[in-house]
């Protein structure tokens, strides 16, 4: 099945002084354009290396990745190990802390090792193969999910670990990177997770443009594979966001477009956001919540072919909601309900509100072959770059 393996990575070695929060970052794909510039002022920050480029060429960012290097900033781990990412967060008086195992994974493309779940965007791919051919290194991991693991492993795990780095973002999530080099521990790792296959919770654009780099390498060992934080399905801190969709300006007037829905679904208006919100909680997985110009509208879809993917909202709402040119540069995205009231209360024309699908209904999905829309999942938190580096050279 997949093939993850312990390795040597580069890890920040940092100045007097200097916080590891300085050198990492959240994924390439979150960041603001305030916080890319606060985080590129600090020299060594790895986003000075995944969003280093100059018109799609990153060899200039290779070239500042070397010199890191030959200065001490990066050194490279003394042997091979695997290592365990832990991070725990809260949301209200509730906490969590997910574990993940950090390695490398072929990278051979997809099929019964490796299941996809989410479409890509070609434009983005292309970009991380420039950054990937500039500098032969991968910054960031892809963020894998693999069925339960024993708690025989667990309990290993926790024996042997030793502590690497740690520190707290902004948002209040404690990330911690723990060692394993235990021989017999490290072949438990290995043998565990060969038995299992991986599904991609975060990082498809990552995985496919890896695998197309391995072809265009194929020969060295080294770059056929992708860092990998690999999380057990049993993991409780497995958490799921929506991912809402707003419009700031309807591409037709109101009561045209509202004629449309009504072609294929049945509105029911509600007297607020909340009784809609509460509405949408117990109605079948295919409903939508619609705010269109400040009304809210619980939308039913009529008439659905029996199909797996048409018992999804999200796919409901692509194909029979948002589905044309005219949308396509229009959608915006927001995870929070709170902050999507804010911007439909700023006069934001259309949102559409649904729910997040779970980790079993993804899986259940993915064996099936059936990719879910662009930006259907959001696992939260995110995982961030830069705690350590997969040099292919």
């Amino acid at each position: 099945m997949v093939d993850f393996r312990p390795f040597r990575p580069l890890i920040p070695r940092l100045d007097n002084g200097e916080d590891m929060i300085e050198r990492v970052s959240p994924p390439y794909d979150v960041i603001s354009a305030e916080e890319l510039a606060r985080m590129k002022e600090r020299r060594h920050n790895v986003t000075n290396i995944t969003l280093g480029g100059v018109g799609g060429d990153y060899s200039e960012a290779g070239k500042r990745l070397a010199s890191w290097l030959q200065e001490g900033a990066l050194g490279q781990d003394r042997q091979d190990s695997f290592y365990i990412y832990r991070q725990t967060f809260c949301q209200g008086e509730l906490c969590w802390q997910r574990m993940g195992i950090v390695g490398v994974m072929a990278a051979n493309g997809y099929g019964e090792e490796v299941l996809p779940h989410e479409e890509t965007f070609p434009k983005v791919k292309e970009d991380r193969l420039n950054l990937l051919r500039g500098t032969e290194t991968h910054c960031e991991s892809i963020f894998g999910i693999f069925d339960e693991m024993s708690n025989d492993l667990r309990d290993r795990i926790e024996d042997q670990e030793t502590k690497v780095m740690e520190f707290t973002d902004p948002q209040g999530v404690r990330h911690c990177l723990f060692r394993v080099c235990d021989p017999p521990t490290v072949q438990a790792i290995s043998q565990e997770l060969g038995g299992k296959s991986v599904l991609i919770a975060d990082g498809h654009h990552r995985f496919e443009t890896a695998s197309r780099y391995a072809q265009e390498n194929a020969g060295e060992d080294t770059k056929g594979f992708v860092l990998s934080t690999l999380v057990p399905s049993n993991d409780p801190g497995l958490i799921v966001y929506p991912t809402h969709r707003l419009v700031r300006r309807l591409p037709m007037p109101e009561a045209e477009f509202l004629s449309r829905i009504e072609e294929r679904f049945t509105l029911k208006e509600e007297p607020s956001m909340r009784a809609l919100m509460e509405e949408l909680e117990g109605s079948p997985s295919s409903d939508l919540g619609l705010v269109v110009k400040g009304r809210p509208y619980l939308a039913s879809a009529r008439d659905l072919p029996q199909d797996p993917l048409w018992q999804l909202d999200y796919y409901v709402c692509q194909e029979l909601v948002l589905k044309g040119d005219s949308w396509e540069s229009e959608v915006e995205y927001e995870h929070e309900i709170g902050t999507a009231q804010d911007r439909i209360e700023r006069g934001y024309e259309l949102a559409v509100l649904l729910r997040p699908p779970s980790v079993s209904r993804i899986w259940e999905l993915a064996r099936q072959d059936r990719r879910m829309p662009k930006k259907s999942t959001y696992f939260w938190p995110k995982m961030w770059s830069g705690l350590v580096y997969y040099r292919m050279r």
